[in-house]
């Protein structure tokens, strides 16, 4: 076992800086030094996921061990994890929906083979704890599938890297596999944080004609701009459900509405916003993973209107994450200017409330 400093939820809203033990890694288990971790929402959703958990689940680093039936890193690679890890046989994933695997797994759940249990690949206070998405990335070290870690160029900085782990992926995905926009197409990003700016960024290289970014805060407005928007929408405080706004946006589509509207706030009464700005026959997507009871006007959905909730933005890492930082690496996609600031694991705190207050694009921990 190496023993490691890790964020721990509690599962009641609050968590603690402690010490967890870390097996070697077995069969096809990767053992990763953690060098960045990005800051999420489903971050602070997870302190009250009601159990203990080593947290985090953006997070980049350098393999330090891996198992015997491991083939595609090796110790010294620097990699990018993903949290929704395939296994690459069963029904969804046989079907190229990776994201949905059937039977994915974490590397620390006890396995019996040839008579004997395996011990639990993570402990925190001598007892088995679970990590957040299966790779518990707020953490100095983690043990993780191989399917969890894709090699990436080590001329990436890691803060850079780790975020596209999620946030990154969600809003990327979401345009390029899941909305498929055609060039010239009219989209509009509820919420221009790390996810919506992501939305932006594929809008652009997808050669979307109109890109709104509608936000409360001027400075995620701006941000919106530098990333891509073409049109910008500041939301009034007593435009709770985006009425005036519509029909802002509805003027800029000759009455119709955009081709393809996405949410990315987390505010769950805002869910189905979407649906308020795209046009008949468009296609509404909710990317911010809200998880809360929600009310909707059935009208809403009238005139052929499609609503999704694209998990992850249809990753699947070996066709995405290469696709991504090679627009970073070629200038087309911009990863360093996401990241607003940077943190320590003892600062973790700061960065949630940062991240809360819409303080930050992305906040990132930086570990030694």
């Amino acid at each position: 076992m190496i023993r490691c400093q890790a964020a721990v939820a509690d599962g009641h809203g609050q968590f603690q800086l402690d010490e967890i033990d870390v097996a070697a890694p077995e069969g096809d288990e990767v053992l990763v030094q953690l060098k960045a971790s990005g800051i999420c929402h489903t971050d602070h959703a997870s302190l009250r996921w009601g159990r203990p958990l080593v947290m985090g689940h953006e997070g980049a680093g350098v393999v330090q061990a891996v198992g015997p039936r491991v083939t595609t890193v090796r110790p010294g690679d620097s990699v990018v994890l993903n949290w929704a890890i395939p296994c690459g046989v069963c029904f969804q994933c046989s079907r190229g929906s990776q994201v949905l695997c059937e039977s994915s797994r974490p590397a620390h759940v006890l396995q019996r083979s040839e008579g004997h249990a395996r011990p639990s690949g993570t402990l925190w206070r001598s007892h088995p704890i679970d990590r957040s998405f299966n790779i518990g990335t707020l953490s100095e070290c983690t043990l993780v599938r191989e399917a969890a870690v894709t090699t990436i160029d080590p001329a990436i900085p890691y803060s850079s890297a780790a975020i596209v782990g999620c946030g990154v992926m969600t809003g990327f995905g979401s345009v390029i596999n899941v909305a498929r926009p055609d060039p010239g197409t009219s989209i509009a990003v509820i919420g221009c944080g790390g996810v919506g700016l992501n939305v932006i960024q594929a809008a652009r290289l997808a050669r979307c004609g109109l890109i709104v970014a509608i936000d409360q805060r001027p400075g995620s407005l701006d941000r919106a701009r530098e990333f891509g928007a073409t049109h910008v929408l500041q939301v009034s405080p007593d435009d709770a459900d985006l009425q005036r706004v519509a029909r802002k946006v509805r003027d800029w589509t000759g009455g119709r509405g955009v081709d393809f509207a996405f949410e990315a706030t987390s505010i769950p009464r805002l869910a189905f916003a979407p649906l308020r700005l795209v046009r008949d026959g468009g296609m509404a997507l909710q990317v911010s993973g809200i998880n809360d009871p929600v009310t909707v006007e059935m009208p809403l959905f009238m005139w052929n209107k499609t609503y999704l909730t694209p998990l992850y933005g249809g990753c699947h890492p070996s066709r995405d994450f290469p696709r991504i930082f090679g627009h970073y690496q070629r200038g087309e996609l911009r990863l360093d200017e996401l990241v607003t600031r940077t943190y320590r694991l003892p600062d973790l705190a700061a960065a949630l409330d940062d991240m809360m207050e819409g303080r930050n694009a992305k906040g990132v921990i930086l570990f030694d």
